[in-house]
């Protein structure tokens, strides 16, 4: 099975005329750090990070990088754009894959695609609204699809430290 993670990017600054170039706030890096440490302890690090080419998107993808091992490849992907159509990056993902099926992938995104990227790689009408820097953990192979084995938000991990 591959180990698959799909995110949200972290709070970004108000919408402006040229949405590609909004950065994260202060709130968001602290969003995405708090993440980003949940997953160091939990997970093993990731073997790809596939991450949207807008700024707030590619400053999570710079965050969680920085608790990953020195070996986890980061690529920028087009088609993990907020408008991009889930099921074709389901099957560059696929491809992709199929030479390493153990590969562990971080996928960093907006809304409302990561919310149709975890229909697509799970069960129809299984579409969680994502929070900021939220972060949705997959048991998926080509194969046999994808099981949902969690979501886990920065402010449901802030009520789970008291």
């Amino acid at each position: 099975m591959v180990n698959l993670v799909i995110m949200r990017h972290g709070e970004a600054e108000p919408l402006s005329a040229m949405d590609s170039q909004r950065q994260l706030t202060t709130r968001g890096k602290h969003e995405v750090n708090q993440m980003a440490h949940w997953l160091q302890q939990h997970y093993r690090a990731f073997d790809w990070i596939w991450v949207s080419p807008y700024i707030r998107a590619r400053q999570t993808a710079e965050l969680i990088l920085a608790k990953q091992a020195p070996f986890s490849q980061v690529d920028i992907v087009p088609e993990l754009q907020p408008d991009a159509d889930a099921a074709l990056l389901k099957a560059y993902f696929d491809a992709c894959i199929s030479k390493q099926p153990n590969a562990r992938v971080l996928l960093v995104s907006h809304m409302p695609l990561v919310s149709f990227l975890v229909e697509a790689f799970t069960a129809p009408d299984q579409t969680p609204i994502f929070n900021t820097a939220q972060l949705a953990c997959i048991d998926y192979s080509i194969e046999h699809g994808g099981k949902l084995l969690k979501t886990l938000s920065p402010q449901e991990l802030a009520l789970k430290s008291f």
